[in-house]
């Protein structure tokens, strides 16, 4: 767990690590790389992977159960960050999109979007 004495670019560069890490399956053998047979099932293995976890979480969440709800995290964002990398994308892409979020209002970001996609 984050302490106050954590500095959040440690827990960015975890992100960036295992992105690169990631990264670095693209190509392999998917016999001997969990990572290498998903990106060789691309887009469909990871994307299901992430629609599993993602309901995972929703179940241990709604459980209460916090230390499931931590571990099914941790796997729902390791299968994000392998659609990032197939979508040639990185995890600082999207700290910086939260970043430019910081401070707008849920309801207005969500609005933008609507309007941007209409023109």
């Amino acid at each position: 767990m984050l302490s106050p004495d954590t500095d959040i670019r440690d827990s960015a560069a975890v992100l960036s690590r295992l992105a690169d890490v990631i990264a670095s399956r693209r190509g392999l053998d998917p016999q001997g790389s969990y990572v290498a047979r998903l990106l060789a099932g691309a887009p469909d293995a990871a994307l299901k992977k992430v629609g599993e976890e993602a309901a995972e979480v929703i179940m241990a969440a709604k459980d209460g159960v916090a230390l499931r709800t931590l571990s099914e995290m941790a796997d729902l964002w390791f299968h994000c960050l392998v659609v990032l990398e197939q979508s040639g994308l990185r995890p600082e892409q999207v700290l910086d999109e939260l970043a430019r979020r910081e401070g707008i209002s849920g309801l207005d970001e969500k609005a933008a979007r609507r309007a941007e996609q209409k023109t």
